[in-house]
């Protein structure tokens, strides 16, 4: 653990006088040396843009760029890097989805099925492309214990559902949901899946074949890579099918004055000059990740995850939301009495602790549950038990503070 700690730079420092305990990594994880050297590499020695020239930078940065998107099909078992589309973040990989394929396919008397725990950028898209084509958004519902209501799941799926979007994991509750069962489940009804992987694809080992899945979206800021920069896994067919998202340089095959022709998929989807040092930078962050082994990865959260939990339930007037420690990933979202969970993150703030606090981009999930907001520690790879320690002394000295 100390050798994958010396790795990232930023946690070693103090805020306020205390040492940083980063548990924020659910909103952006930190990034290994490895990461920062290889954006810098790029800057210094192979700043070009891509596909375009025969010049050596050129060249160098296009082999980089396309290795990085290797990288990523192998990191997911994806049939072919033509599989992977890169894209600014999670939120622009669904939004493709939701406008290249919705628009061309959804019509009125349609069905979108999400669910109510889903960030908000797993919701927005598909409002308005509903809106757009006429189709009809529907939600399932969630238990109180914090995962899908499976019978209300079954009457909501039915031969009018064309898509079926969900979280692989909730950045709230951290219910891990069985992609491949819920995949089925939308295949059965001629539906196809489409899955926000941001929260699962850091953390667990993800295998885009043997779960079936259509699309997956994929952030890279959320496992060690840079921000700007992310993935689009889509079937091959759904890929050549579907029309360009966005129009301009690099997806054209030919322009003339009364029409265009596109390139095949990935390159259709990735108008203009992208994020070139940051792909082959989330590269580094997969060979990290690689190098660490996701089963490993996977493990030590889930001790994290235990450990916080047994101290955090034990902390009096302290409400921890969703499943337990077995069923869910490496996050615990929480209130603590009536204290605003800003509160509560300001004074952690103090001691160091860097969590979060508000909605977190899910706000129906807390509505669902008639709250506003939560207080939320998120666990990763360079996280301690005893930073676990930390956040539960900090915490109890919120409620001392608070006087209940």
């Amino acid at each position: 653990m100390s050798t994958i700690r010396s790795d990232f730079p930023i946690l070693n420092q103090q805020v306020h006088g205390k040492p940083l305990v980063y548990l924020d990594s659910a909103a952006t994880s930190q990034k290994p040396q490895q990461v920062i050297e290889a954006l810098a590499r790029y800057y210094r020695q192979d700043n070009a843009n891509v596909h375009r020239g025969i010049h050596a930078l050129a060249e160098r940065a296009t082999a980089e760029y396309e290795q990085a998107r290797l990288k990523v099909a192998r990191f997911i078992n994806a049939a072919s890097s033509k599989e992977i589309v890169f894209v600014r973040n999670a939120t622009e990989a669904i939004n493709l989805v939701a406008n290249a394929w919705g628009r061309a396919n959804l019509r009125p008397g349609d069905e979108v099925l999400i669910t109510q725990m889903e960030h908000h950028a797993n919701i927005v898209p598909w409002q308005l492309v509903t809106q757009a084509t006429g189709a009809t958004l529907r939600y399932a519902p969630v238990t109180d214990a914090g995962e899908l209501d499976y019978d209300a799941l079954d009457s909501l799926l039915t031969g009018r559902t064309k898509v079926f979007a969900f979280t692989a994991m909730s950045n709230v509750l951290g219910t891990i949901n069985p992609v491949a069962e819920l995949t089925a489940k939308a295949h059965a009804v001629g539906a196809i899946a489409v899955v926000d992987g941001a929260q699962s694809v850091p953390h667990l080992p993800t295998d885009v074949q043997a779960l079936d899945v259509d699309f997956l979206a994929i952030s890279s800021h959320k496992m060690l890579g840079p921000t700007g920069v992310g993935a689009l896994y889509g079937k091959r067919a759904l890929l050549d099918a579907m029309p360009p998202f966005m129009g301009g340089g690099e997806m054209i095959r030919e322009v003339f004055m009364d029409h265009s022709t596109w390139e095949d998929a990935p390159l259709k989807f990735e108008a203009g000059t992208p994020a070139i040092g940051e792909a082959i930078a989330f590269g580094a962050a997969v060979d990290y990740l690689d190098a660490l082994g996701m089963d490993w990865v996977h493990q030590h959260e889930m001790e994290i995850t235990h450990y916080a939990w047994q101290r955090l339930s034990a902390i009096e007037g302290l409400r921890i939301i969703g499943p337990g420690p077995e069923r869910r990933g490496g996050l615990l979202a929480f209130t603590l009495a009536d204290v605003h969970p800003h509160d509560v993150a300001a004074v952690l703030d103090m001691q160091g602790v860097a969590v979060r606090a508000g909605h977190h981009c899910a706000q129906p999930i807390h509505d669902r549950y008639g709250i506003p907001a939560t207080t939320r520690a998120s666990f990763y790879i360079y996280n301690t038990p005893e930073e676990v320690d930390v956040l539960a002394a900090a915490l109890e000295r919120a409620r001392e503070l608070f006087s209940f």
